[in-house]
């Protein structure tokens, strides 16, 4: 998930770069989304995922 962030994050450079600012806009905002999914997965796999194992 991490990955796909990054690729619209440099996908929304380059268009920015070459003066596409829809296409620059509209790959941040799904970088933006990506990256704050990717954030809350992990942390909700950090806190379950530290379980004492069982006997």
């Amino acid at each position: 998930m991490l990955s796909w962030a990054i690729l619209f994050l440099v996908v929304a450079l380059i268009a920015g770069v070459l003066g596409f600012t829809g296409v620059a806009g509209t790959a941040a905002g799904i970088a933006q989304i990506l990256f704050v999914v990717f954030i809350v997965l992990f942390l909700i796999s950090l806190i379950f995922g530290r379980r004492r194992p069982t006997v």
